[in-house]
C-alpha cells in the first residue's frame, strides 16, 4: 500500500471514530426545498470518472447542475462521511442503487448521486471506497451547497422530477433512513409527476 492509501485508511479510521461521538447540527437556516418547490441554484463539479458522466448523461467532465442529469427522477442524497447514520444508511442506499440498475424500465430514467456536506473530493473518495457506493459522489467542501439546500441534518434525501424541458419539481425532502429500499422506491415513483412521469 502506497502513503496515499495509507492515509486513506487512517482518515476513514478516523472519521468512524469521529462518527461515534457524532451528534448532528439540528440547525435549519432557511430550510431545505419543499416538496412541490424547487431546488436552490448551485453547481456541481465535474464527475471523477468517466463512468460518471455516462451514467448522469453528460457529455463531458464538466460542471453541471442537476436538474441537467439525463433522467426523469434524480435521488439527492446529503451526508457527510463522519456522520454515523450516513455510514449505518450506505448499505441500504446501495442497495437502492442496484433494485434501479437490475431494472431495465427504470436504470435510464432514475439516477442517484450523493453530495458530501463539507467533505472534500478526498474524503469524499474514502467514504466512495469504504462503502463501495456505485453511485456519483461529490464533495462540498465549503459547505456552500449544504447552506443553500437549508443546512439539513444527514442523511437527507431530495427526490425530484425533471421535465422534458428541463424545469423539475421537488417530490420528496425528508431527513432521515428511507426505510426498506424497494418500498422507498415505489413511494418517490407512485408521487404525481410534474409533466410526463416514469
Amino acid at each position: 500500500m502506497n502513503q496515499r492509501g495509507y492515509g486513506a485508511v487512517w482518515l476513514v479510521i478516523l472519521a468512524i471514530a469521529a462518527g461515534m461521538a457524532f451528534v448532528p447540527d439540528c440547525r435549519a437556516a432557511g430550510g431545505p426545498p419543499g416538496v412541490g418547490g424547487v431546488l436552490p441554484e448551485f453547481v456541481l463539479p465535474p464527475p471523477q470518472r468517466m463512468e460518471e458522466v455516462q451514467y448522469l448523461g453528460l457529455k463531458e467532465k464538466v460542471s453541471f447542475k442537476i436538474p441537467e442529469t439525463r433522467a426523469e427522477v434524480v435521488i439527492v442524497e446529503i451526508f457527510s462521511m463522519y456522520c454515523p447514520f450516513c455510514q449505518k444508511e450506505a448499505p441500504a442506499v446501495n442497495q437502492l442503487y442496484q433494485i434501479i440498475a437490475n431494472r431495465a424500465d427504470l436504470k435510464d430514467k432514475v439516477k442517484i448521486i450523493g453530495i458530501g456536506a463539507g467533505n472534500s473530493q478526498f474524503e469524499v473518495n474514502a467514504f466512495r471506497d469504504l462503502y463501495r457506493i456505485a453511485f456519483p459522489l461529490f464533495p462540498d467542501t465549503d459547505f456552500s451547497v449544504h447552506k443553500l439546500l437549508g443546512e439539513v441534518r444527514t442523511p437527507y434525501f431530495i427526490v425530484i422530477r425533471i421535465k422534458p424541458d428541463k424545469t423539475h419539481s421537488v417530490i420528496y425532502s425528508q431527513v432521515g433512513a428511507i426505510g426498506d429500499p424497494g418500498q422507498f422506491l415505489e413511494k418517490i415513483l407512485s408521487k404525481p409527476a410534474p409533466g410526463k412521469g416514469v
